[in-house]
This record gives structure tokens, sequence and C-alpha cells, in this order.
């Protein structure tokens, strides 16, 4: 069979917003095929039909504006709570 698989997560190094990195990368069995990179605030694509989908992506103003609340509602959020509650006891 075929697989379509989405890795997203979050690089940071306190809570601060412009401290953390969001990062969405799209797979097809296996091959990288784009990623969107919140440090470079587009989407980069590594095949031919992933640097055409970031290319669609990119130009697409709502996908763009969605992407980045997504650092803000999954990151922020999140990481606030993480490093309040683990990182500063550690």
């Amino acid at each position: 069979g075929y697989l379509w698989h989405v890795d997203t997560g979050c690089v940071f190094n306190s809570s601060d917003q412009n401290d953390i990195e969001y990062f969405e990368i799209y797979n097809y069995n296996k091959l990288k095929l784009f990623r969107f990179s919140s440090t470079l605030d587009k989407y980069v694509g590594y095949t031919e039909f992933g640097i055409k989908q970031a290319t669609a992506f990119n130009n697409d103003k709502d996908i763009i504006a969605d992407v980045r609340a997504r650092k803000e509602y999954i990151c922020l959020n999140n990481i606030k709570l993480d490093y309040e509650s683990a990182l500063t006891k550690s």
C-alpha cells in the first residue's frame, strides 16, 4: 500500500514566541515531499511534486494564515505549559 504521513512539531529554547519554530513535514512512502517552517515562514519543496505543492500553498493567503495560526495554537499554548511544569524543574 501507500502511506501519506504528515509530521508536525515545535522546536523551542524558551517559552518566548520568537524562540519557537513550528514545522510540518509532508511525506509519501518515506519520501519527504515538502515542508513548512515558521522560521522561513513558507513551504519548501524537495521533489518535483513537492515544489509544485509548496508554490501553490505559498501563493494561497488562507493556507499561509492558517499555518501561521497553528504555531500559536499548537506550540505557544502547549510550550508554556510544558515549560512551566517540567523544564523549569529539571
